[in-house]
């Protein structure tokens, strides 16, 4: 079984938008946290967001203002849009669910041409 499972990652021009999502085929999905990473080669993982159960996000300071984190519980999903890309954002995205240790998805590849 693979708890949760990334989607969206793409390879996108400089300037462009682009919605990930984070999907989940266990029932308790939508009673956790849920939080997006991201990890850049030769670079720490580094959050880029976090949506609670009551729907209250916390935003890390890189991409803050440039991503809107949200979900859907009828589709057992949480997504992150993320907009003005620049060569920066290229990273692998992965989310994370239940607590610690959790669960981690496999992560989702974006890259972002100059």
């Amino acid at each position: 079984q693979v708890p949760l499972v990334e989607s969206g990652g793409d390879l996108v021009h400089s300037g462009e938008s682009l919605k990930l999502s984070c999907s989940s085929t266990r029932s308790d999905f939508n009673m956790w946290a849920v939080g997006w990473y991201r990890q850049a080669p030769g670079k720490e993982r580094e959050m880029v967001g976090i949506i609670g159960l009551r729907i209250n996000t916390h935003y890390g300071d890189s991409m803050k203002g440039r991503v809107t984190i949200s979900r859907d519980a009828a589709n057992n999903a949480a997504y992150h849009q993320i907009s003005s890309l620049n060569p920066e954002g290229t990273a692998v995205y992965v989310c994370h669910a239940g607590g610690n240790p959790g669960y981690w998805g496999q992560g989702t590849q974006l890259t972002v041409s100059s």
